[in-house]
């Protein structure tokens, strides 16, 4: 069974640039057909889907994220990786990956100076 976790820094400043990284074990990220997502919950709010990266290592955006947002990956490491570009406190949130039908167990970042 595929299992993810993320990692990450609990607090950004605003204005910084957040990182983020799920690290994938059980599985290959390279494996036909899978897409590595990532998606948040801020408070009190729902699940937001913010891009993906799929086997290939073709990415896809949330055209509302897209112009700050950028997903990579290291298929020596088995990890893919959130940039979140010029944050704001309403990027607070719970970031959860996904992918290979599992989650991670979602990180809290807070954007606070």
């Amino acid at each position: 069974q595929v299992q993810l976790q993320e990692s990450g820094p609990g607090l950004v400043k605003p204005s910084q640039t957040l990182s983020l990284t799920c690290t994938v074990s059980g599985g290959s990220i390279t494996t036909n057909y899978y897409y590595w997502s990532w998606i948040r919950q801020p408070p009190g709010k729902g699940l937001e889907w913010m891009g993906a990266i799929d086997y290939s290592g073709k990415t896809y955006y949330s055209p509302s994220l897209k112009t700050h947002t950028s997903i990579s990956r290291d298929t020596s490491k088995n990890q893919f990786t959130l940039r979140l570009s010029s944050v704001t406190p309403e990027d607070t949130a719970v970031y959860y990956c996904n992918g290979g039908n599992s989650w991670g167990q979602g990180t809290q970042v807070t954007v606070s100076s």
